[in-house]
């Protein structure tokens, strides 16, 4: 069973994550597959508009650490992030210059806020409870969140970001962080809908309003992604990074020592 679904759509590319059993944690195997489906769509003339999706229960709990924390100890951030694919965060490589709709559901943790931040669209239905929960777990951000919760949602974001506190789709939709919330189990109808409402229009104009767009920010972006990389390596093989997956492994409160 793949761990992504990849299906066409008229004009859309449907990308749904599916490892439902792992709470659609984001795996290496996931982030690889889920990048070259971005490359996908970007290089198809008959594609015009991604969705991303999570299978089950829920969008996604976040990144699964034990399987990507040795090549983000390695120092090099990008490695994840393979050759013949697009970035989906649009932080340490190059985009897919398409746009992207993203439907969540039940959970959206870490990597599933800066997809959003990242997309063109986000939606997520009633009762889906978000958390940017990296700092609590010994390490931070990877994905943008880092400048995109300040730079988009204001002191809001900057708390969210340094206090790893849940919040709902209440508040998400208040902050700015989606656009609209859903009735349950309506979520990937309503993404599909609004998706196929952007691949109704001009493709090439839609591309170039998103190039634009993506411009005005690229150099936080890069300001932001030079940061990571001067502090990754130090963070990565930390104590309390190590103390941040043994706790969430151990199902135990983490003891942060700034070592």
């Amino acid at each position: 069973m793949s761990v992504v679904t990849v299906d066409r759509d008229g004009h859309l590319l449907l990308i749904g994550v599916n490892r439902p059993e792992a709470y659609n944690m984001w795996n290496l195997e996931v982030i690889e597959t889920v990048s070259r489906a971005y490359r996908e769509l970007g290089d198809d003339q008959d594609l015009r508009v991604g969705v991303v999706y999570g299978h089950g229960e829920r969008f996604t709990a976040g990144l699964d650490l034990p399987s990507v924390a040795p090549a983000v100890a390695a120092g090099d951030v990008a490695a994840i992030i393979p050759g013949d694919g697009y970035d989906p965060w649009n932080f340490v490589g190059e985009p897919c210059p398409k746009p992207v709709v993203i439907a969540a559901h039940g959970t959206c943790n870490t990597l599933g806020i800066e997809l959003m931040l990242a997309s063109e669209v986000a939606v997520a239905a009633e009762g889906t409870k978000f958390a940017q929960l990296e700092v609590a777990r010994g390490i931070f951000p990877l994905g943008g969140a880092s400048f995109r919760l300040p730079m988009r949602l204001g002191p809001a974001g900057t708390r969210l970001l340094l206090t790893a506190e849940k919040f709902e789709a209440d508040t998400a939709f208040r902050l700015g962080l989606i656009s609209e919330i859903t009735p349950t189990g309506k979520h990937l109808d309503r993404a599909v809908e609004i998706a196929a409402t952007i691949a109704a229009n001009a493709p090439l104009g839609v591309q170039a309003a998103l190039a634009s767009a993506r411009a005005a920010e690229r150099a936080a972006r890069d300001a932001a992604a030079t940061v990571l990389f001067e502090r990754n390596a130090q963070i990565a093989a930390s104590a309390d990074a190590a103390e941040g997956i043994a706790a969430m492994v151990e199902r135990r409160q983490p003891v942060y020592q700034g070592k």
